[in-house]
């Protein structure tokens, strides 16, 4: 058991049944956020908001067993066979859940299978919607002298089917006073259940809402009187998932409404940068009430051509330039200086150039100082500015990846420069995530943001077929006029570009065209 209270791989492993809160990423708990962030596999519902899992290490294992828009996955006894496998392997097993597993959850029946199986397990509850999407709407599900008392059920089915449902005792539950009923996964049933509820005896003026997206940024709130409900909800375009909730509390709504919409609420932007990098910009984006769907396109590894870096250590008197055009670059040259026996005191015979504020950040977190960086955030104006920097002759070694023209290296060598090439990461596609796949299938995005070129063209490669309609129904967000260019080159419209060229740039350019 490490420092977490999280215990280690052993022979039989370990599943822990997480509720990842009813929608907002950050209602996770404590402790399903540190159990999932030292996961060997996770296993993940539909409902579960994908920022939760853009940290999560790359060699995680990902199963996406959600019920979602059509979508083939697992039956249930299928999910429990999976989750007990993978525990018997030795791993670390975490099952992903919307709301809190116990609570129309069906993580009873699989904590039972496991038990069975004779798999360790730990329940890790979680915020549930009856009690986070009432009060994000500002309805407080208890109230004294109003609701002394809170019941939530499930009315999926419908109350005349031989179902969980049709076993509710509605005249019972009708009759019932000073209390508050919230109930899941009711929006198409909506209409039988107030019938229900009338025929029983409730008065047809209680107050009542309808949830949909409950503590999203795109939640919706319609609020009404019992009978009236569902007219209204459909009025309003109501869809799964939503709750409803019907109680004297309701009333309350508009006094305590406490959530004042942010520029980017209710739209959905899909950032395409690579997990590791994404952060930052999801968390901005998050922080201006956006729905934020990670989907990387491309994914970065370290490259170390050793014949590279023996020409470039075997020098060890000769200075000159050393230029970061990238973020990765940074990473992964001083993960490269280290394997080839060397550290920071290396760069002591160069000055530094970095093309951007990020990049610039980038090498200030490891107590480098950028001695040049361009009036723009481009390659091209790089080419343009730093030659007036150097000597004759002067060794220039071009930090790089795989992808990209030798523009750089080009005007650096006509400027009498002596430029090396160092390459020190490949950029490739990166697999398209079932659970992105699942959401984006429910709602397209609104916006899509590219930071590369390379992200674009990860993009379609993901998608396929299917990346044209998503590209032509959502407003195109660019990094920059280079990305820009790529992709207006391909037909598409780039409705978004930042200035500056950078991710903030970007994030800015979004809020500000969102607020036109």
């Amino acid at each position: 058991m490490n420092e977490w209270g999280i215990t280690g791989g052993h022979e039989s492993g370990i599943v822990y049944l997480v509720g990842a809160g009813p929608g907002d990423p950050g209602l996770i708990t404590r402790r399903g956020y540190d159990v999932l962030h030292h996961a060997d596999a996770i296993c993940v519902d539909a409902l579960v908001d994908p920022v939760l899992l853009a940290d999560v290490p790359e060699e995680v294992e990902r199963y996406y067993v959600g019920k979602h828009a059509g979508f083939h996955t697992l039956k249930q006894e299928g999910i429990q066979e999976l989750i007990i496998r993978l525990a018997k392997e030795g791993k670390r097993v975490v099952r992903l859940k919307g709301g809190d597993p116990f609570v129309f959850g069906r993580g009873g029946e699989e904590a039972l299978a496991l038990r069975e199986a004779g798999v360790p397990f730990e329940i890790v509850p979680g915020v549930t919607a009856a009690v986070a999407a009432s009060a994000y709407a500002g309805i407080p599900i208890t109230q004294r002298k109003m609701a002394c008392f809170a019941m939530m059920l499930t009315a999926h089915e419908m109350p005349d089917k031989d179902s969980s449902c049709a076993t509710l005792p509605w005249p019972e539950i009708a009759k019932l006073t000073g209390g508050t009923i919230a109930g899941y996964m009711g929006v198409k049933t909506l209409p039988k259940v107030i019938e229900r509820l009338v025929e029983g005896g409730m008065n047809p003026e209680t107050p009542a809402a309808l949830i949909e997206r409950g503590t999203m940024g795109g939640q919706k709130v319609v609020t009404s009187t019992l009978m009236k409900l569902a007219v209204d909800g459909q009025a309003a375009g109501i869809k799964p998932p939503a709750l409803f909730v019907i109680g004297e509390v309701v009333s309350l709504s508009e006094r305590i409404n406490w959530l004042n919409p942010a520029p980017l609420a209710g739209k959905r932007v899909m950032v395409t940068r690579p997990a590791r990098q994404a952060m930052p910009m999801v968390q901005s984006l998050q922080h201006l009430g956006a729905t934020v769907l990670p989907a990387p396109t491309i994914k970065v590894a370290p490259t170390y051509i050793e014949a590279s870096w023996k020409r470039m250590l075997s020098q060890p008197d000769r200075g000159g330039w050393i230029i970061f055009t990238s973020e990765n670059g940074v990473r992964y040259f001083m993960e490269g200086l280290d394997k080839a026996g060397q550290d920071v005191r290396f760069l002591g015979r160069f000055k530094i150039a970095a093309i951007g504020s990020g990049t610039r950040d980038e090498l200030a977190s490891r107590g480098l100082k950028a001695d040049f960086v361009p009036s723009r955030s481009t390659t091209a104006v790089l080419s343009e500015e730093l030659p007036a920097h150097l000597e004759k002759g002067q060794w220039v070694i071009r930090v790089r990846g795989n992808l990209g023209d030798t523009n750089v290296e080009k005007a650096l060598a006509a400027a009498g420069a002596e430029v090396q090439a160092q390459y020190v990461y490949e950029t490739v596609t990166a697999p398209l995530n079932d659970l992105v796949r699942a959401w984006v299938h429910d709602v397209a995005p609104d916006i899509i943001a590219f930071t590369s070129g390379s992200a674009y063209s990860g993009f379609q490669e993901q998608w396929g077929e299917e990346a044209d309609s998503l590209l032509r129904g959502a407003k195109l967000a660019s990094v920059g006029p280079f990305t820009s260019r790529i992709i207006r080159d391909e037909g598409y419209e780039v409705a978004i570009e930042a200035d500056p060229y950078n991710v903030t740039g970007l994030v800015e350019a979004i809020r500000e065209d969102c607020e036109v």
